[in-house]
C-alpha cells in the first residue's frame, strides 16, 4: 500500500517536482514547488478528514495533491493529463494498488480548471485545496511596477484561510485583501472560473463553498 511518506522520499518525484517549477519560472508562472503542491497535499487531506470521509481516502488526496503538478515539466498546457500519465508510471513501479492509482491519477487528471469535473470526493478536495492556493509568497516578480494582473492578484493577498464546517456543510475561503495593489474586480477577473469550479466541488462533498473577501461575504 503507498504511502504519503513514501511518495516525499522519492528521488524520482523530487526530482520532477523542482524541474516542473523550473520550467514555469522560465514561463514567468507563480510558485509551483514543493511549499504549493506541499500545502495543497496537506489541505486536501484535511478537508476529507474534518468531513469524515475515511483516512485512507484523505491519504490518497495527499498523495494527489503532492503530485498534480508534476505534468508542467512536459508542458503547461494540458498538464493534468500529463501528470496523470507520469503518476501512472511512477507509482506504478513503486508497487502501488491499481485502485490506489486509479484513484491517484483521475484526481490529478481532473484538477486542472481548463478541464477539470470533480469527478469523485478525492478529486473535489484536490480541486478544493488547489484553488484556493493564494497567497504573496507565490508571486516570483520582485519588480512591483512591472505585476502583472496576476502578480496583482496573489500579492495584494495578504491572509488566506479556508475553514472547514462539517456541521454547516460550508466551506469558506477567507481571503484579507490589500486593495492597493489589486481591486475585487480583478480578483473575480482572474479567478471567477476558479471559484465556480471550486463550488461544484464543494457540492460533490455535499457542502456549499463561500467566498469572504475583507469579511464580506461574495459567494
Amino acid at each position: 500500500m503507498i504511502t504519503i511518506e513514501q511518495v516525499k522520499k522519492s528521488d524520482a518525484i523530487r526530482t520532477y517536482i523542482a524541474k516542473e517549477d523550473e520550467a514555469l519560472i522560465a514561463l514567468g508562472y507563480t510558485e509551483h514547488s514543493f511549499p504549493h503542491v506541499g500545502k495543497v497535499a496537506n489541505t486536501a487531506r484535511d478537508i476529507l478528514l474534518k468531513l469524515g470521509y475515511p483516512a485512507r481516502d484523505a491519504e490518497l488526496a495527499e498523495i494527489a495533491g503532492y503530485l498534480h503538478d508534476i505534468g508542467n515539466i512536459v508542458n503547461r498546457a494540458e498538464h493534468a493529463q500529463s501528470g496523470a500519465v507520469m503518476a501512472f508510471r511512477i507509482l506504478d513501479n513503486m508497487g502501488a494498488d491499481p485502485a490506489d492509482i486509479a484513484t491517484i491519477i483521475t484526481a490529478i487528471g481532473n484538477h486542472d480548471e481548463s478541464t477539470a469535473v470533480p469527478v469523485d470526493p478525492i478529486t473535489a478536495a484536490l480541486i478544493l485545496a488547489d484553488k484556493t492556493d493564494v497567497r504573496a509568497s507565490r508571486v516570483r516578480n520582485q519588480d512591483i511596477a512591472t505585476f502583472d494582473i496576476h502578480d496583482r492578484v496573489n500579492y495584494s493577498v495578504k491572509r488566506a484561510d479556508l475553514d472547514i464546517c462539517p456541521e454547516e456543510k460550508e466551506i469558506i475561503l477567507r481571503l484579507t485583501v490589500d486593495t492597493d495593489f489589486c481591486s475585487v474586480m480583478d480578483y473575480f477577473e482572474i479567478f471567477l472560473g476558479r471559484m465556480k469550479l471550486c463550488t461544484r466541488a464543494a457540492q460533490k462533498l455535499g457542502t456549499r463553498f463561500r467566498l469572504s473577501v475583507n469579511t464580506q461575504f461574495l459567494l
